[in-house]
């Protein structure tokens, strides 16, 4: 059975806490991010040698492993989007499948890997930020506007609630 692919518009927790993993992304500051990802990376080493890492609890709820491999792939796209956020003006963001390599047969010991790389690249990229780029701008395909500072805070809510996902 084949997941349904999510269509939420998440950019609500910007405003307020998460009712489900109760993330509060208004309570973190901006330099948080580089240690939140760290942090959250290696949550998800343990997760990974977890013996039900491939199992679905239902059929239409990934797996760890398929969750471990989107916050992977989110760590990429978002360093990538910071990127383009840092040198052009205003760019707007490309469409994504965040399904196509989640549910794709994978490796938990290599997937822990390269989540790990993917958390220690993007970290440094949050890192590297001077204040004075904190309101620089990028738009979803949707139109969704961030500034660096509310795409940060977009961003970290992903991966903790994925872990939340996982532990529930």
């Amino acid at each position: 059975m084949t997941i349904e692919p999510d269509t939420k518009d998440w950019t609500w927790v910007l405003e307020k806490p998460c009712p489900e993993c109760g993330f509060d992304t208004a309570a973190m500051s901006f330099t948080d991010v580089p240690t939140l990802v760290r942090e959250n990376a290696a949550a998800w080493v343990t997760v990974l040698d977890r013996d039900d890492v491939r199992e679905r609890p239902t059929p239409t709820v990934w797996s760890p492993l398929e969750y471990a491999c989107h916050v992977r792939d989110v760590f990429r796209l978002f360093d990538v989007r910071l990127g383009l956020m840092l040198t052009e003006d205003a760019p707007r963001f490309a469409n994504w499948d965040q399904d196509e390599t989640a549910i794709a047969e994978q490796d938990p010991a290599t997937v822990s890997a390269d989540l790990v790389a993917a958390a220690d690249v993007v970290s440094a990229s949050f890192a590297a930020v001077t204040p004075d780029q904190l309101d620089r701008t990028g738009f979803r395909s949707d139109g969704a506007a961030f500034t660096v500072e509310t795409f940060a805070r977009y961003f970290v809510h992903d991966p903790v609630h994925h872990v939340w996902d996982v532990s529930a």
